[in-house]
């Protein structure tokens, strides 16, 4: 009996056969490692076939061609050239940032101050020695700058300017920050922002003209961070990773107040203590404040302070480490009593010491109101 079309096409489906090394041709074992990367992108079957794995950059021609994904497939930046350029514990004393317009410069230089980095942005490539010379002797001895096109004349002065401090003996970090032309097109269509390189057609010549201007500092750099797939959080991951010193970054910052002064503006969590039996109603303690031992053992005393205590610092050994997590620079945990005198000052002083017995990280203590005359109605 006679095959229907549709069963005719499956079996000739089934019969096919495939030759036995159809998966070794695209494997990339016998490349050096160099080029052992997942290459079926961006250049085509061709490419493939001919073991070609590197995407080629428009508008640049044929100049030094950047791995976009790493040996596992991940799209994730990769160094150009040997980690031991880095300095002291994985992290640089001087970075330079440079890049394309639109590729997260600006993001990074906001990351790099929380990791401790003086950060100038958009500085002439011939002030660099200056501004690093006046940055050491204002003890600032990790120093970021930016360099890039919105310098306009004076940018073509920067492979120049980079030759001649090194060859002056200063180690430098060359970061260097890339991204597809799609992405950049789309990121200058949101931010509606005017290219610094102002070519004549549009943005898009001028990311062309941009490219061409920076092919010799992309070639030269220590590391290329390709954003075109980063979050901004992956972004800060990637610099955390790369120059963060392995200690806590975040500062916890605690906070005593008074409610009728106002919420402290930098506040991220906030209490409210003043359910708190109130030393201020007891005559010979009225007239002190928190630091104060009296004081001190009279808020203490109560069961309602012992199991609100017993409920924060648990909160806050869970808390912390997350928001570090996300990278965030600073930590606001205030506690409030009505004046910011007795009650809030009491606990912050409690929470800060158990804090301190897990946070690795910076604390600070502010008593905002403390010294704020107490006003009886």
């Amino acid at each position: 009996m006679d095959l229907a079309p549709r069963d005719r096409a499956r079996a000739r489906h089934r019969q096919r056969v495939r030759p036995a090394d159809h998966r070794a041709r695209l494997r990339t074992d016998h490349l050096p490692d160099a080029r052992a990367f997942p290459f079926r992108h961006q250049r085509g079957d061709a490419a493939a076939r001919r073991g070609d794995p590197f995407p080629r950059v428009p508008g640049v021609g044929d100049h030094r061609r950047i791995p976009r994904r790493d040996r596992d497939g991940d799209r994730r930046p990769r160094a150009l050239v040997d980690p031991a350029r880095l300095t002291g514990a994985g992290q640089p004393d001087f970075v330079v940032v440079t890049g394309l317009s639109g590729s997260g410069k600006s993001q990074a230089v906001k990351v790099l101050e929380d990791l401790g980095y003086y950060t100038l942005d958009n500085l002439p490539p011939a002030l660099m020695a200056s501004a690093l010379d006046v940055s050491r002797k204002g003890g600032k001895q990790k120093v970021a700058l930016v360099i890039d096109a919105r310098s306009g004349p004076l940018f073509a002065d920067a492979k120049k300017e980079l030759d001649a401090l090194e060859q002056a003996g200063t180690p430098i970090h060359l970061l260097f920050f890339d991204a597809s032309d799609d992405v950049l097109l789309r990121r200058y269509s949101e931010t509606r922002h005017r290219h610094p390189v102002d070519a004549p057609g549009g943005v898009q010549p001028s990311i062309d003209e941009e490219r061409r201007l920076l092919v010799q500092l992309r070639e030269r750099a220590d590391k290329v961070i390709d954003t075109t797939h980063l979050t901004v959080k992956d972004l800060r991951d990637t610099l955390h990773s790369l120059y963060g010193t392995g200690k806590s970054a975040m500062l916890v910052h605690v906070t005593s107040f008074g409610y009728k002064y106002g919420l402290p503006p930098a506040a991220d969590l906030v209490f409210d203590v003043r359910f708190m039996d109130n030393p201020f109603y007891v005559p010979e303690l009225s007239d002190l404040d928190g630091s104060d031992e009296r004081v001190r053992r009279y808020v203490l005393q109560h069961p309602a302070t012992e199991e609100f205590l017993r409920h924060v610092v648990p909160f806050l050994r869970f808390a912390l480490p997350r928001y570090e997590t996300e990278k965030k620079a600073r930590l606001g945990i205030a506690f409030g009593c009505t004046g910011g005198r007795h009650r809030s000052v009491v606990i912050a002083d409690e929470v800060t010491k158990a804090v301190r017995e897990f946070w690795p990280g910076e604390i600070e203590v502010e008593h905002r109101d403390v010294d704020r005359p107490e006003v009886r109605t």
